[in-house]
C-alpha cells in the first residue's frame, strides 16, 4: 500500500470532528497548509452562540449583528434564528449572508422613542435615517430612508431572508399623521431613533425574500429601492401601511404572497426620485397573490379573519412615478375588500407594456380599473424631461377580470389629460357587477381635470357612468365586456370624452338608459353587442 493511501485511510477513521486537529500528525509533509485549509467555517451561525437570548426581554440586536458580521468575515454563511422572541433595534444585513428564521422564531421591533424622548426600549434606538439630500422634496419622507429599519442593507448583494418565522414591527412608526391603531403608540417617523419600516434595502443585487411573515410592518413592510434580481415568494404580510414597495427595481418576481393592508396599498411598484436620479421599475412579474384591505390587523395571520370597513390593500403602480414603469406582468391574483387595480404615471415618465390577466375581485371599495396619466410633475428641474413634459401611458392589455360587488359612485376610470392621451389599451373578457342605484343628478356629473392632483379614483368624485369613464384616450378596444348593476342606474354604462378610435365588440350592459354616451369623440365602433345596435361614429 502506498503511504498516501494509508494516510487517507487514517484520516477517514478520524471523522470530520478530528480531521483538522490531526492533520499535522497524519501528513507531516503537508501539515501547515492542510491544517489551515481544513478548519471550516460553521455550517450555521447560531445567534445564541453570539449572545442572543430570544427571551422577549433582552435587546438581542447587538448579538444578532455580531453573528452577521462573523458570517460575513468568513466569506458568507447562514445566520440561524432558533425558536424564540428576539427583541431588536436595527439589524444590519451583509453581502453573502443569509438569515434563516426558524419555525417559532419572532424578531420583535423594539419600542421606538416616544415624542420628546431620546431613547426607546431599554435605552436603545434604531440606526439614524440617512442625512437629508436635495431630492428629499420629491417623495414622501419615508421613501428617502432605509437605515432606520428593523432590518436594512445598502449596497450589498447575494443574500436572503428565508424561513417560516415572523417579523413583528411592534415598535415601528406607521407615519407621523396617523392616529393610534390597535393599541400601539404613535411614534413620530422623523424623530431621531425611531424605526420606520420592517425591511429597508437600497442599491442591492441578487436578493431572495421567502417564506416569512410580517405583522404590523410600520410605514412600509418592505421598502426595496434600486434592488435588481429580486425574488419575493410566499410571504404573509399583515400590516398597517404599505405591504411592499418595489421602487426603481429591475428583474423582480413576486409570487404566492398574501398581503392584508387595510389602510394603504398591498403590493406597490413605484419609481421615485429617492436615488437622486430617474430610474424605471422594469421587468416585474406579480403572480398568484392575494391582496386584501378588509381584515383587522393581525387577523389574516392568526386565521380569525375579523372584518372591518377600510379597503386598502390593492396592487398599484404609482403614485411615485419619476422613472416610469416598463414591462410589468400581473396575473392570477385575487383582490378582496380593496381598491381596484391602479396604473398611474403623473411625474413625467412613461408607463408602458403592461399586461394584466386572470384577476378576480370582490367587495371593491372604489373602481375595478384605474388608469391615470397626469401632470403632477413632482421632480427636479433639469433631469431629462422631468417637470417639463408630461409622460406617456400606453400599450396596456387587461384580460380575464371578474369583479363582484363594486361601489356605485364611479365606474372604472381611464383618464389622460388634455393634449396628453392614454394610448393603445385593450380590455378583454371582463365582467363587473356594481351596486348601481345612482341618484338622477349623477347623470350630469362632469369630473374636473385636476391634472396636478395626487392620483386616486376619489379625486374625480361621482362619474357620469357606472361602468367605464373614458377620457382623453387614443386607440382603445373593449371586447366581451359585461356591466351588471344590481340596481337600476340612470347613468350610461360607458361615457366617452375625447376618445378617438375606439372599438366595442360583444359588449353587454343595460340598454335603459342607453348604454353609451359619446362626446367629442371620433372613429367609435360598436359591433355585435347586446348593449347597443351596431354603429359607427366617424
Amino acid at each position: 500500500m502506498r503511504p498516501f493511501d494509508s494516510a487517507r485511510r487514517d484520516l477517514l477513521k478520524l471523522g470530520s470532528a478530528g480531521l483538522a486537529a490531526s492533520a499535522a500528525a497524519v501528513l507531516p509533509a503537508f501539515a501547515a497548509p492542510l491544517h489551515k485549509a481544513m478548519v471550516p467555517a460553521p455550517l450555521l451561525f447560531d445567534v445564541r452562540v453570539y449572545g442572543a437570548t430570544g427571551d422577549s426581554k433582552t435587546v438581542d440586536s447587538p448579538a444578532i449583528n455580531k453573528a452577521i458580521e462573523a458570517a460575513a468575515a468568513a466569506g458568507g454563511g447562514t445566520v440561524f434564528f432558533p425558536a424564540g422572541n428576539y427583541v431588536s433595534f436595527s439589524i444590519r444585513l451583509k453581502s453573502h449572508v443569509d438569515l434563516y428564521l426558524s419555525q417559532g422564531c419572532t424578531i420583535i421591533a423594539a419600542e421606538s422613542p416616544l415624542p420628546g424622548q431620546t431613547t426607546g426600549y431599554m435605552g436603545g434606538v434604531y440606526d439614524p435615517a440617512e442625512p437629508k439630500v436635495a431630492w428629499d422634496l420629491y417623495q414622501d419622507w419615508g421613501h428617502n430612508h432605509w437605515q432606520n429599519s428593523l432590518l436594512w442593507g445598502d449596497g450589498i448583494s447575494d443574500f436572503s431572508i428565508t424561513g417560516p418565522g415572523l417579523l413583528w414591527g411592534k415598535g415601528l412608526s406607521f407615519g407621523a399623521d396617523r392616529a393610534v391603531r390597535g393599541g400601539y403608540p404613535k411614534y413620530v417617523a422623523e424623530q431621531a431613533g425611531v424605526g420606520n419600516k420592517t425591511i429597508g434595502l437600497r442599491n442591492c443585487r441578487n436578493v431572495v425574500l421567502r417564506d416569512f411573515s410580517i405583522l404590523k410592518g410600520g410605514h412600509f413592510g418592505m421598502l426595496l429601492t434600486g434592488v435588481d434580481n429580486l425574488t419575493i415568494d410566499n410571504l404573509k404580510i399583515d400590516t398597517d401601511r404599505d405591504g411592499m414597495d418595489i421602487d426603481c427595481c429591475k428583474n423582480v418576481r413576486v409570487s404566492n404572497c398574501f398581503v392584508n393592508a387595510p389602510w394603504d396599498d398591498g403590493i406597490c411598484p413605484k419609481s421615485s426620485f429617492a436615488l437622486g436620479y430617474n430610474r424605471p421599475t422594469q421587468n416585474v412579474t406579480i403572480a398568484n397573490c392575494y391582496v386584501s384591505g378588509c381584515w383587522q390587523l393581525g387577523t389574516l395571520l392568526d386565521g380569525t379573519y375579523k372584518r372591518q370597513a377600510t379597503g386598502g390593500g390593492r396592487i398599484k403602480c404609482g403614485t411615485e412615478s419619476n422613472g416610469g414603469f416598463i414591462n410589468i406582468a400581473i396575473s392570477n391574483c385575487v383582490f378582496e375588500g380593496t381598491q381596484g387595480l391602479a396604473l398611474e404615471t403623473v411625474d413625467g415618465a412613461l408607463l408602458e407594456d403592461i399586461t394584466v390577466s386572470n384577476i378576480t375581485m370582490r367587495d371593491i371599495t372604489s373602481c375595478p380599473i384605474f388608469l391615470r396619466l397626469g401632470a403632477r410633475l413632482r421632480g427636479p428641474k433639469g433631469t431629462g424631461d422631468q417637470s417639463t413634459v408630461v409622460g406617456t401611458l400606453r400599450r396596456v392589455l387587461i384580460s380575464n377580470l371578474n369583479c363582484y360587488k363594486t361601489a356605485a359612485r364611479f365606474g372604472s376610470i381611464l383618464s389622460g389629460i388634455p393634449g396628453y392621451a392614454i394610448e393603445d389599451v385593450k380590455l378583454d373578457n371582463i365582467y363587473v357587477q356594481n351596486a348601481g342605484g345612482g341618484a338622477p343628478s349623477t347623470v350630469d356629473a362632469r369630473p374636473a381635470e385636476d391634472e396636478t392632483k395626487y392620483p386616486e379614483p376619489g379625486m374625480f368624485g361621482i362619474t357620469p357612468s357606472h361602468g367605464f369613464y373614458l377620457r382623453h384616450i387614443n386607440r382603445i378596444e373593449l371586447s366581451h365586456v359585461e356591466i351588471h348593476p344590481t340596481a337600476p342606474d340612470p347613468r350610461p354604462s360607458f361615457y366617452l370624452e375625447d376618445v378617438h378610435r375606439a372599438d366595442f365588440v360583444a359588449v353587454t350592459a343595460p340598454t335603459t338608459p342607453p348604454a353609451f354616451s359619446i362626446n367629442n369623440s371620433s372613429d367609435v365602433r360598436i359591433l355585435l353587442s347586446r348593449a347597443a345596435p351596431d354603429s359607427f361614429t366617424p
